[in-house]
């Protein structure tokens, strides 16, 4: 049952994918899913080198590793999936959708719950690396590139390194923008920006120091 979610999650959310058949022969991150659900089997019966050993395999055949005893709900969709990595601890709710080149990893080498959890209805950007032992809410959105350290809060956007939310319920909680997982705010801008805004204020303040020493500077 898990496989035919994973199917008709895919089939609503991706514009490209034209049946159900292509998706189960051509999708990589279909294919991860169902090395994962039997590695996560031998991990539940305790069988850790099986497990693992699955886990590899499913490595080397679609460049997405995914920890066996990580736990991952129905309709999970992996676009494209490339280099995306999900830790033993790491807990992914209904309906997530996460892009190539993310990480739900740990922060140190600490026992225990170390990894992130997704509740429904996550989407992770491309490239985002989610670390340590707290919960993204359900519907969250984390932008492509960013680097999440502390919880984010449900229906928020995280955006940026390290992360900020930018936006909650639909409404602004700062000034940047709200993006979504494809565009980011370019640091160089933004520094570059900051940089002109002090050369401004520089200028008039020798500005104001000529006028009161009679343009002697």
């Amino acid at each position: 049952m898990g496989l035919i979610h994973d199917i008709r999650s895919i089939k609503e959310r991706d514009p490209a994918a034209r049946n159900g058949f292509e998706i189960l022969l051509l999708y990589t991150g279909v294919h991860a899913l169902i090395w994962y659900r039997i590695g996560h089997f031998f991990w539940r019966l305790h069988l850790k080198f099986l497990a693992r050993l699955t886990s590899q395999l499913g490595r080397w055949f679609t460049g997405i590793e995914i920890h066996p005893g990580a736990t991952i709900g129905r309709g999970l969709f992996i676009d494209h999936g490339m280099g995306v990595v999900i830790g033993e601890t790491a807990e992914i709710g209904d309906y997530c959708t996460i892009y190539q080149g993310v990480t739900l990893g740990g922060t140190g080498k600490e026992k225990g719950k170390r990894h992130p959890t997704l509740e429904n209805g996550v989407t992770v950007g491309a490239g985002a690396k989610v670390l340590g032992p707290f919960t993204v809410g359900e519907n969250a959105r984390i932008a492509a590139g960013a680097v999440v350290l502390s919880e984010v809060p449900k229906n928020s956007t995280a955006v940026g390194v390290p992360a900020r939310i930018v936006r909650r319920n639909g409404v602004k909680v700062s000034a940047a923008s709200c993006l979504d997982h494809v565009h980011i705010p370019d640091p160089v801008s933004q520094e570059f920006c900051r940089m002109l805004a002090r050369l401004d204020a520089l200028q008039l303040e020798v500005e104001q120091l000529r006028e009161k020493t009679g343009g002697d500077m």
